[in-house]
């Protein structure tokens, strides 16, 4: 069995604007809970023109409002910006809200440059690497369980309530690996950012795992940049797009562009450097027909040992990605939620839904 899921990082395209790639993030998730997708994890991006993804426990409780089955979460909440105990307190309020829907994956990277990471600390001056620090304090606040003689013994996070969102270490190394099996969270590697290495990361983790309250077992998913069309060669032209964007962000325009059309990713003046990153990129994507893709899928499977995918797609075309995403479901076989539960969420005295 495969598990299909969905990491969203609301992609501005060139012309367009962030507001209308969060209106298409709330559209992409509506239409991923209706094929079946198990999850759908949105990103955490700053100071870019790129990716509309600020605040992703602000898009989450959007989200999960439009939907009625599919789990919904960060992919993942950059910790070091931020109080674990603020962390912990929005996630409870989701989950209050959406109880066994809630999904907290935490990432190590700033998402940003160094600058704004230094304003995202704002009045804070925090003594060098203290994130495995954060970690273990997060998992306190949210079981409630911090040992004898912890300082923070006695604080509890609010609301009060039974049930806690899922726990995701996000990483692409033997360090961030190491932490969730320490932890005895989730893992999902990003295969899409850095595959080198990846299955000796999952096998370090699931060898090194430690059962938690939370998790008595391992579980781990790997998310993979895929581009699924009718036709390979449409699929690797649509995917021509994220990979220009990627070589040439930093230099043109520091990222702060939106993605570009097919045939403006063409005809960038892309250097030597640029052209050989993209025949990496390339070589490292899962890309085709829909057969092709679940052939590729199924094989990274074999080799991570995972039957989890967090599928990540970038098209400058929405309906491009959106039929992505359709297919993948098509040839996987998913099974659509044929009526949606409806949302635990507070009704009005009236018993409609509110969005």
């Amino acid at each position: 069995m495969v598990t299909l899921s969905v990491l969203d990082q609301s992609p501005v395209r060139a012309g367009g604007t962030a507001a209308q790639a969060l209106r298409e993030t709330l559209q992409l998730a509506e239409l991923c809970d209706q094929l079946g997708y198990a999850r759908y994890w949105v990103a955490e991006h700053h100071n870019t023109g790129g990716l509309a993804g600020a605040s992703p426990e602000v898009l989450i409780g959007q989200i999960a409002a439009r939907t009625g089955r599919i789990r919904v979460g960060s992919g993942g909440v950059m910790l070091s910006h931020y109080s674990p105990l603020k962390v912990a307190e929005q996630f409870r309020m989701l989950e209050a809200f959406y109880p066994g829907r809630i999904d907290l994956g935490i990432g190590r990277a700033p998402g940003s440059d160094g600058k704004t990471a230094g304003i995202l600390a704002y009045g804070r001056h925090l003594p060098g690497d203290i994130f495995t620090d954060q970690l273990q304090d997060l998992s306190g606040f949210l079981t409630d369980e911090f040992p004898e003689g912890h300082p923070f013994k006695g604080v509890r996070a609010s609301p009060r309530i039974e049930t806690a969102p899922e726990l995701w270490l996000l990483g692409s190394t033997w360090h961030s690996a190491g932490l969730a099996a320490q932890l005895g969270w989730g893992f999902s590697f990003a295969h899409f950012i850095s595959p080198d290495g990846g299955e000796d990361v999952i096998r370090t983790y699931k060898r090194d795992f430690r059962p938690s309250a939370l998790l008595p077992e391992p579980r781990a998913s790997i998310g993979v940049s895929v581009t699924c069309a009718e036709t390979t060669a449409e699929a690797e032209r649509l995917s021509y797009s994220r990979w220009a964007w990627r070589a040439a962000g930093q230099r043109l325009g520091g990222g702060r562009g939106g993605i570009p059309s097919p045939e403006e990713a063409m005809d960038l003046l892309l250097t030597a450097q640029d052209r050989e990153y993209i025949e990496y990129m390339k070589s490292r994507s899962v890309y085709g027909d829909p057969a092709q893709v679940k052939a590729k899928l199924l094989a990274l499977g074999e080799r991570y040992d995972v039957d989890e995918f967090v599928v990540v797609t970038i098209t400058h075309d929405f309906a491009a990605r959106m039929r992505s995403y359709e297919l993948l479901a098509e040839v996987f076989e998913l099974k659509g939620a044929l009526t949606p539960v409806p949302s635990p969420v507070a009704t009005g005295e009236g018993g409609s839904r509110q969005p």
